[in-house]
């Protein structure tokens, strides 16, 4: 069983699944939790392209701090404790640099389930996950609920 796992934390439900998904399959687990904050969220409102708020930025890293908070919530669940971290960039190259520089063995992450033109234009951060990483990736897709008329 691998001995560090790495889980990929936003606010979708996908991550929190991914999440329940690592604490409850490995138990005896060294788990990191990682929220990467993405710098192309942090252009100004005024439109000027390429001119970053430092007030999104502050934010975006206490947003960061919350989600971090809930894993931790979540863990306590589990009667597990989190290694938790955040880090800056394009969520698919972080995750994998991270998983590099900590040694992890395998990382967990959810999926938003995209198909057709919308993961073509958005891409998959799953798939570029996989193709990089440096050990194995377990890809928990929670299903949204179909809307109910």
């Amino acid at each position: 069983m691998a001995s560090r796992i790495l889980v990929a934390f936003d606010e979708s439900p996908q991550a929190t699944a991914a999440l329940h998904h690592a604490l409850s399959t490995y138990t005896d687990a060294e788990i990191h939790v990682l929220h990467v904050s993405d710098p192309r969220e942090w252009v100004s409102a005024d439109g000027m392209d390429g001119f970053y708020s430092e007030t999104v930025y502050n934010q975006s890293q206490e947003s960061a701090e919350r989600l971090l908070e809930e894993a931790t919530e979540v863990a306590e669940e589990y009667d597990t404790d989190l290694k938790t971290d955040t880090t800056v960039g394009t969520a698919a190259s972080a995750i994998v640099r991270y998983a590099e520089e900590h040694d992890i063995d395998h990382i967990v992450l959810g999926s938003h389930g995209r198909r057709g033109l919308s993961r073509f234009l958005l891409g998959s951060v799953a798939e570029r996950v996989v193709r990089r990483s440096p050990g194995s990736v377990t890809i928990i897709r929670e299903e949204e609920p179909a809307d109910t008329v």
